[in-house]
């Protein structure tokens, strides 16, 4: 999962190699942590939050036969 998010964060950003993505896997679920560069961090958010909550959507379809829940939180 940790390669779809960092994809999709890549192609948005202007500096691809500031992406950093980390798997906290937790007892009740799973959390996706991505980090981008100061300046990307609009782009992948997006007006209104629109950009992360589609992120979250896809990754949530993803896995959805998961036994854990799956969170994407950008920092």
């Amino acid at each position: 999962m940790e390669d779809l998010v960092r994809y999709i964060a890549s192609t948005l950003v202007d500096h691809p190699e500031l992406v950093q993505v980390k798997t906290v896997d937790g007892s009740e679920s799973v959390i996706i942590e991505l980090r981008v560069g100061p300046e990307d961090m609009g782009k992948v958010i997006g007006k209104q939050g629109r950009i992360a909550k589609a992120i979250r959507s896809v990754v949530k379809a993803a896995t959805a036969r998961n036994e854990k829940p799956v969170f994407v939180e950008i920092l």
